[in-house]
């Protein structure tokens, strides 16, 4: 009943044995000097033998100012980090998996960076909420500085070195994280841009950072390396935003996306799970876009960016990742809550094996790192 998710696809250069992808989820199990551990190897490499033909990592800084987010946050920018990760891209690989890096910039939302104590944003607007305590926080987000132009400039440079040490580490893609709230959704984001220059203001300014760093990440690494980007209408700080413009936003933003050379377009939604929601809260990507019965969020980028689409948010269960491929409105899901309470989700589905529940509390109590129990 759930072959569809079983047939192989091609996402840019990289072919797929199946349609499910290990979601990217943040976590702070690397060294304090950001490096991939072997622990994390053994993570990484039991979701691929468990069946999973993607799997796309944790959200890794990419330079050493202000991307950094989390203590204990891997990132990509230096040699040794680069031969950490190898290991990890060498550990799927034997298990025949294929891996993506997924390159973060915490912007205004960064609540513990080895580099500087200063945040940067397009705008100097406080983040709403407060910072997460799994991962290491406490207490409201600091005002940023404003993004000069050559801030700006190092961000999108930032990107593309570590796009080039991706390359070196083995990795099969990147995908450049332009959701959940990190700067370039701060960019996207209209209460969190009030910018005046050419980056501020219209849809079409605001999604400009995005277009600039797919550009210059295309060039760098070539034609026929994967690149992604991820995107969300939530935060990890804001589940609940919606684009003010709805579809008349999403054909802008998608359709600028659909022409820079990227490969596919990763949404996601805010699942109930989270330790914010109460019991049943959360949206889910089989859900309507802007909450008033239309398209999915996906269909949405399938229309209008006119790339492969991965959906991701409330997926595990093997009907409705099975339903949103058959419906056209994706190519491909991940999975997240069901991958850490199935490290074998993908196997066990293609066998019609029982799945274990997800327990919360297990994963991000008392934080976010890497329980002994995954996978």
């Amino acid at each position: 009943m759930t072959s569809i998710l079983f047939n192989k696809v091609k996402l840019g250069n990289i072919h797929l044995n199946n349609r499910v992808g290990l979601a990217p989820m943040t976590r702070t199990s690397a060294t304090s000097e950001g490096s991939a551990t072997d622990q994390m190897v053994s993570y990484y490499s039991k979701f691929a033998s468990g069946g999973f033909g993607l799997i796309i990592t944790e959200g890794t800084y990419t330079d050493k100012k202000y991307s950094q987010g989390y203590l204990n946050q891997p990132g990509i920018v230096d040699d040794d980090q680069v031969q950490a990760w190898k290991k990890v891209t060498d550990a799927v690989h034997k298990e025949g998996g294929k891996v993506i890096v997924q390159l973060m910039h915490a912007g205004a939302l960064s609540q513990g960076n080895r580099f500087t104590k200063e945040t940067l944003a397009p705008s100097e607007v406080q983040p709403k909420g407060e910072q997460m305590k799994f991962y290491g926080g406490e207490g409201t987000f600091s005002v940023p500085k404003e993004a000069t132009k050559e801030d700006i400039t190092e961000v999108i440079q930032g990107f593309v070195e570590a796009s080039k040490r991706a390359k070196t580490a083995g990795f099969d893609g990147i995908e450049i994280h332009g959701a959940n709230g990190y700067i370039l959704d701060q960019f996207l984001t209209d209460y969190t841009n009030q910018r005046i220059d050419e980056y501020g203001g219209s849809t079409e300014n605001r999604v400009r950072l995005l277009v600039e760093v797919s550009k210059a990440v295309r060039e760098a690494v070539g034609q026929d390396y994967t690149v992604g980007i991820r995107i969300s209408q939530g935060k990890v700080n804001d589940f609940y935003h919606k684009w003010a413009d709805k579809e008349k936003d999403a054909e802008i933003i998608f359709g600028q996306l659909g022409k820079v050379g990227l490969d596919y377009i990763h949404v996601t939604e805010y699942e109930a799970w989270q330790p914010a929601f109460s019991e049943g809260e959360g949206t889910k990507a089989t859900d309507s876009a802007f909450g008033e019965g239309g398209p999915t969020f996906a269909a949405l980028a399938k229309k209008y960016g006119k790339l492969p689409v991965i959906a991701n948010g409330n997926l595990h269960e093997p009907e409705k990742a099975k339903q949103i491929i058959e419906d056209g409105d994706a190519d491909m899901v991940t999975i997240g809550r069901g991958a850490l309470a199935n490290g074998d989700w993908v196997n066990k589905v293609k066998e019609g094996k029982s799945l274990e529940e997800f327990v919360p509390e297990k994963v991000l109590s008392p934080n976010a790192k890497i329980k002994d129990f995954e996978a």
